[in-house]
């Protein structure tokens, strides 16, 4: 019976030894000379200023959800990218796979638009 958890055992360790072996060799390798500049906050490559915990303008986050909608709307696309040759060769799904495909694209562009016309990606 324990030779059938031999495999998964095998499994764990060597993902362990992939995981832990280079942080324990950055820790031994790598030079150690902290100083001023390494040890201050960065933030872009200036000073910070001001309080970290300052408000960002509402439309970084509208930007951003933007980003997210539209990206994870493309990728629904990837399956059917995959599937495309056999969508093609088949005569029942051929006009049905173009026409699901097309509707789903044009509902896309509506948001797009819906966005672009509400000024939602102008950046002043």
């Amino acid at each position: 019976m324990l030779d059938n958890y031999f495999p998964i055992l095998v499994f764990v360790l060597v993902g362990v030894v992939f995981g832990c072996v280079p942080i324990l060799l950055g820790c031994l390798v790598a030079p150690h000379r902290p100083n001023s500049e390494k040890l201050s906050p960065f933030e872009c490559g200036f000073a910070p200023f001001e309080d970290a915990r300052m408000k960002f303008d509402v439309r970084y986050y509208l930007i951003a959800i933007l980003f997210i909608l539209f990206d994870l709307e493309i990728a629904f696309l990837f399956p059917w990218a995959a599937i495309f040759k056999e969508i093609v060769n088949t005569e029942a799904v051929k006009m049905f796979g173009f026409v699901e495909m097309f509707v789903f694209i044009g509902i896309l562009v509506v948001g797009y638009v819906y966005a672009w016309a509400k000024g939602a990606l102008d950046w002043e």
